[in-house]
């Protein structure tokens, strides 16, 4: 049957089986047939491999990964990770995740994803390439990359550096390939990468939490007003993502009374400025005792504080059954994947918690990754072919203005009006306007199926409902 999950004990689920419950949970509400099913929640390709590497005077054996979840749609797409912590079940899960993701935010790739089980931190320079390097000839090798077959980008432990190495490993091995710089994103932007692409998962989730606090009835049933002003936010982790999203939302005037780290939490109820922690984070290795803010030892019970909105940005599995009693955020963005697991779930709906799903949220890194493969395919940098053109067109209207009114427009009014949209203007746009969209889509699905009580099996039905379309398209399937 498509929906097992109330004769699961959900505490001892592994990631990969909590996706799969989640998928189970909100099959019932897309009419699928059940074989359908069964394929879109099957990882469809897995690739272990182990390789050895050279590490000072040593030689060590690395174990490393790359998951294909789903092939409906093809390039398969997902970053890597670089962690301690990397595992099959994890890979596949995170996979799983990307498939899902694409769907809901009209993506056209299938979910892929990559792991390598080493500590970017413990690791030298020098050897993180060799390894970057030896795992890129693996997937060259096997036919696991490429522009038009598997597609990877940076996730956690990974950067613009890595992606470069991968790109520049990649077109060693395939010369001659006109769209290879197409073969990988989140590279830096001399080496074929997009302006934005950095921030994109941060700028995506405030953007999605801008959305999701405009509607005043979902705001009144939480006990919260309109908007992101004034709002009080917990970030754990002060990463990539948690950074870009803890800088960004306070431009929208919430204001960050918590940050959390590995080595323990700050709270400040007047406000804290996310630049300044990370510079001190930099100069003393961790964030304890930073000034003008109390320090929480223990890193955890910083997700406790009171607030609006609790934003776990780090790794899987940070909220759960153990401590989901605890929170009293009234929303949580999954701006990581997996930081709530299904027992903590179970308890945090029960409270009347609003959860917005990582698959949902999170997904403004493969938004502008995708951006990022078009600009690749196309051979051109967004708006160099209409920039100038359409400033010129806003002049002649100035113009046309001035003349028929007698008044002239003062320079400064002139260049805000006149300015053409940079690359970054239309990725940010882009960003935006697939945020708000796809939002709209999950809500309205919750609103239109009165037994869909929360937004993650919302989410779930909309992409299954997405990809099972394109099955139906292909004719596999009556």
């Amino acid at each position: 049957m498509a929906n097992k999950s109330s004769k699961v004990d959900l505490k001892t689920l592994s990631f990969s089986e909590s996706v799969s419950h989640y998928f189970d949970k909100a099959s019932k509400f897309t009419g699928a047939p059940q074989g359908l099913l069964d394929q879109i929640k099957t990882c469809n390709s897995i690739y272990k491999m182990n390789f050895p590497v050279k590490w000072g005077n040593e030689v060590k054996v690395v174990e490393a990964y790359r998951v294909q979840h789903s092939h409906h749609r093809m390039p398969t797409k997902g970053g890597i990770r670089y962690s301690t912590f990397v595992d099959q079940d994890e890979v596949m899960a995170l996979a799983a995740l990307m498939t899902y993701k694409c769907a809901i935010v009209d993506v056209p790739f299938g979910g892929a994803k990559g792991g390598i089980n080493i500590s970017p931190r413990q690791t030298p320079p020098e050897v993180l390439e060799a390894v970057t390097r030896r795992y890129t000839a693996e997937l060259v090798k096997k036919n696991f990359i490429g522009p038009g077959i598997d597609v990877p980008a940076p996730d956690y432990g990974t950067g613009e550096r890595e992606m470069a190495w991968i790109l520049d490993t990649y077109m060693t091995l395939r010369p001659g390939d006109v769209d290879g710089y197409g073969c990988v994103t989140g590279k830096p932007v001399s080496q074929g990468g997009v302006h934005g692409r950095t921030e994109a998962t941060g700028r995506g989730v405030v953007y999605a939490l801008n959305e999701i606090c405009s509607h005043a009835e979902d705001m009144k049933a939480l006990g919260l007003t309109t908007g992101l002003e004034g709002k009080k936010v917990v970030i754990q982790g002060l990463g990539n993502v948690g950074y870009n999203t803890a800088t960004i939302i306070r431009e929208y005037g919430a204001i960050i009374i918590g940050i959390c780290e590995n080595d323990a939490a700050i709270h400040n109820e007047k406000g804290l400025d996310p630049v300044a922690v990370l510079k001190y984070r930099q100069e003393t290795k961790g964030i304890a005792g930073y000034p003008g803010a109390k320090t929480i030892k223990k890193s955890a019970e910083g997700l406790e504080l009171q607030c609006d909105i609790l934003i776990p940005a780090a790794l899987e599995k940070q909220i759960t059954d153990l401590n989901a009693n605890k929170i009293k955020a009234r929303i949580i963005a999954e701006a990581a994947n997996g930081p709530i697991t299904p027992a903590a779930e179970e308890i945090l709906l029960a409270k009347g918690i609003m959860i917005v799903p990582d698959i949902y949220v999170n997904a403004g890194g493969v938004t502008v990754s995708y951006f990022e493969w078009l600009k690749n395919l196309s051979h051109v940098r967004f708006g160099r072919m209409e920039k100038r053109f359409d400033e010129q067109n806003q002049r002649n209207l100035i113009k046309l203005v001035e003349e028929m009114t007698g008044k002239t427009v003062t320079s400064d009014k002139v260049k805000k009006i006149i300015h053409g949209a940079d690359e970054i203007d239309l990725v940010n746009s882009g960003l935006e306007d697939t945020m708000i969209k796809s939002y709209n889509d999950i809500r309205q699905f919750k609103k239109a199926n009165k037994g869909v009580k929360d937004l993650r099996t919302a989410t779930f039905a909309v992409a299954i409902n997405k990809i099972r379309d394109s099955y139906y398209a292909m004719g596999i399937f009556p």
